[in-house]
This record gives C-alpha cells, sequence and structure tokens, in this order.
C-alpha cells in the first residue's frame, strides 16, 4: 500500500519506519527535513509539502503535536486535503480533538476523502517496537480496510474500534485524563504517609496490596521511587496540552470535571516550575519538595529500569 506519513517526531519517527519494515511503500514529510534523514535511508520517498505527499500516497497519516498543527497540515496553503485523490484515507493518529476533525471530516466528504481518528498508547518504545495501543473511531468498514496499515505499528489485540468519528480522540483523552489524576493522587498519598513517618516501602507495599491498588501505583510510578526519573521522555508542555484538550472537552459536552481541572492547575505549575522540557511525572516533585522528602525505595527493592508506560 502506498502511505504518506506527516509528523517524524519521537513517535512518528519509528512509526514510519515500521510501516517501511512491514512492506509498505512510505513517502514522508516534515517541517525538518533532516527528520526524515533515516527514513529515506530505509527506502522511504521525501515530499517537500503535504500536497505533493497526497499525490503519492493511497493513505496519509498524520502524527503531530496539538490540533492546530492538524488543522494547518490539512487545510493550511499547500495543504493535504485539498490535494487527497477521492477513495484516499487520512488517519489522524494526534492526541486531538473531536471538533477540529469534525471540520476537516466535512470538507473531506465532499471530496469523497475517508477520515479516521486512531490515537496511541504506549509511548516511545511502543512506537519502536510495534506494539502500540491504537484507539480507532470511523467507519467500521473503513477499519477493517486499514487494519494491515494500524498493525504494521501496534499491537493486533490492542487495535480497538471505539465508535464513530471522534471517540477515538475522546477515549485517548479519557486515558489520559485518568492517568495524570493516578498521578497526582498518588503523590499526595506518599509524601502524606512518608511525612506521617510511615516507611516509604512498607507505605508502597501497603497500597499495592490494598483495594486502592492502581496499575500506576503499583507499576508506572516505580520509575520515579526506584530511580528518580520523571520520564521526560515526554514533555510537560505535552502534558498540559493533553490535560487541556481533556477539560476542554468536558466542557463542550456539560460534564463538571472539577477535579481533572484541579489536576491540570497542578501539571501547569509543575511546568512553570521545571520548565516546558520537564519529565510528565515532574509533579511528584512539587510533593517531594514541599514534604522535604525524596520519595526512593531502597536500592535492593528493584534495581531494573522499568519501561515507561504513559497512557
Amino acid at each position: 500500500m502506498r502511505i504518506g506519513f506527516i509528523g517524524l517526531g519521537n513517535m512518528g519517527g519509528p512509526m514510519s519506519l515500521n510501516l517501511l519494515a512491514a512492506g509498505h511503500t512510505v513517502t514522508v514529510h516534515d517541517i525538518r527535513e533532516q527528520a526524515a534523514a533515516e527514513q529515506v535511508a530505509r527506502g522511504a520517498h521525501w515530499a517537500a509539502s503535504p500536497a505533493d505527499l497526497a499525490g503519492q500516497s493511497d493513505t496519509v497519516i498524520t502524527m503531530l503535536p496539538t490540533p492546530r498543527h492538524v488543522e494547518q497540515v490539512l487545510l493550511g496553503d499547500g495543504g493535504l486535503l485539498a490535494a487527497m485523490a477521492p477513495g484516499s484515507t487520512w488517519i489522524d493518529m494526534s492526541t486531538s480533538v473531536p471538533a477540529v476533525a469534525d471540520r476537516i471530516r466535512a470538507l473531506a466528504g465532499e471530496r469523497g476523502v475517508r477520515v479516521l481518528d486512531a490515537p496511541v498508547s504506549g509511548m516511545a518504545h511502543g512506537a519502536r517496537s510495534g506494539t502500540l495501543q491504537i484507539f480507532v473511531g470511523g467507519d467500521a468498514k473503513d477499519v477493517a480496510r486499514q487494519r494491515p496499515v494500524l498493525e504494521a505499528m501496534g499491537d493486533p489485540e490492542r487495535i480497538l474500534h471505539v465508535g464513530p468519528h471522534g471517540t477515538g480522540y475522546a477515549v485517548k483523552l479519557m486515558i489520559n485524563m485518568l492517568w495524570f489524576c493516578h498521578l497526582v493522587a498518588t503523590s499526595e498519598v506518599l509524601a502524606v504517609g512518608a511525612r506521617a513517618g510511615v516507611d516509604l516501602e512498607i507505605l508502597h507495599r501497603s497500597l499495592v496490596a490494598s483495594p486502592a491498588n492502581s496499575n500506576f501505583l503499583q507499576n508506572d510510578v516505580l520509575s520515579v521511587l526506584n530511580h528518580g526519573d520523571y520520564d521526560e521522555s515526554f514533555a510537560m508542555a505535552l502534558a498540559c496540552k493533553d490535560l487541556g484538550l481533556a477539560v476542554d472537552l468536558a466542557r463542550e459536552v456539560g460534564v463538571p470535571v472539577e477535579l481533572s481541572a484541579v489536576v491540570e492547575q497542578i501539571y501547569r505549575r509543575g511546568k512553570a516550575v521545571f520548565g516546558d522540557l520537564a519529565g510528565e511525572m515532574i509533579p511528584m516533585k512539587l510533593y517531594e519538595d514541599v514534604a522535604g522528602i525524596e520519595l526512593r525505595l531502597p536500592v535492593h527493592k528493584d534495581s531494573r529500569t522499568p519501561e515507561q508506560v504513559h497512557p
């Protein structure tokens, strides 16, 4: 299949390489031509613009930082959509919002272009290994048609058709929102318990053994507790962007989200204190600093470096 791929960052770069490894003909584009060096070296074609890429592709995938970038690439000067042929498919794998895709899809329908939203979980290591979880919104026939493309980038057992257009975006935003809430709640509990004199190892073991256990508490938090690793592979600027999109979506559908709004503000405070490029788990350090305690388990607990399991 002829596939175009736009956005060759930490996620899009390895995802496009997996498409090449699966035998697809791949054309790539990024605002930085040097970002495509490895793809071109492995046989990909370079396109100087989104419109140029569209002319060489039956399916086009975008993996971009924000909804604004998605809209600009699709609808801006020399944009992708105007150059896509009838019968082709656009798959947006960015973390975005249904409203942007709704505007683009209305125009795409007039041109006979099919649309799927398919954001991912699994972070850069999942992108490299081709084991991403993918949440797909759109027509079931289009999902089935594009499944070989998606399976080149994700775990076949975890490629989920979650509903009509826009639901992929919504599921991804809700996963992120819950994960960030888990992080803040866990940070508070560990800081308070440790400050109250409970041995951190015993406190963590007790929480894991309790009805309050979670995947975050049992696995993800260990990167900080064991190694002081706040996961710089996903920057605070992006975490705050995702939280803002989730809270905005809640506002649009008329559901109050007081807790998530507070979590968003804690994340924004973390970004203000530690910077845009600080790791997504850096809000834990806010609580460490307030409590005057570094939340670390004894070295003997686990000397391995855990993979990040960010949504």
